[in-house]
């Protein structure tokens, strides 16, 4: 049973990986300008894999794919997480099917809503966003705890200013979701 539910947590989330059909048309497109600051978001959302953690997922004939009503709109507020035995699972890591909660020593973590929705980064400033992804600050606050994993904040801030910028633009534009994601749980709590 232990080993059925850590290899069914890694397959889903090596087939969520693979991306949605519109993530590989826009990866496959010519990088947009910076003209085009929209775009350009638009594209590097696509390439950065943002959907892969960011979106819940609807089955497919190939598999799960983002589910394009919800894009973008984090872990699923109504989605209750099954039981886990912390021993089983010694020190691997867990994901949930839709890839958009994550277990590990940090705790329990939860994709954030980007969309433009208030219960998503619809109050954020620019300013607040660049910081988050720069310095790994949470909702881009001083003070505020740390992103936690599987989010790559690390990587993703050695990206220039306007392509992060870009990716804001591009977030702000898109369909609001109503989606207040549950708080981080912290180990022993």
């Amino acid at each position: 049973m232990k080993k059925t539910l850590l290899m069914l947590a890694i397959t889903g989330l090596m087939i969520s990986a693979c991306g949605s059909p519109k993530q590989k048309e826009v990866a496959k497109a010519e990088l947009p300008k910076s003209g085009d600051r929209i775009q350009r978001g638009e594209f590097l959302v696509a390439t950065l894999g943002c959907n892969d953690c960011h979106s819940p997922k609807v089955m497919t004939p190939r598999g799960p794919v983002p589910d394009p009503d919800r894009l973008l709109s984090g872990h699923d507020s109504n989605e209750i997480l099954p039981e886990y035995d912390p021993q089983a699972v010694g020190g691997y890591v867990l994901f949930n099917m839709n890839s958009t909660a994550a277990i590990g020593p940090w705790g329990t973590s939860f994709a954030g809503n980007l969309t433009p929705d208030a219960t998503g980064i619809g109050f954020w400033s620019e300013e607040q966003f660049v910081k988050s992804i720069k310095e790994g600050k949470y909702k881009g606050l001083d003070n505020s705890r740390p992103l936690l994993p599987p989010m790559p904040w690390e990587g993703y801030s050695k990206l220039p200013d306007e392509d992060i910028k870009a990716i804001y633009a591009y977030l702000k534009s898109i369909k609001p979701v109503k989606n207040i994601v549950p708080q981080a749980i912290m180990p022993g709590t």
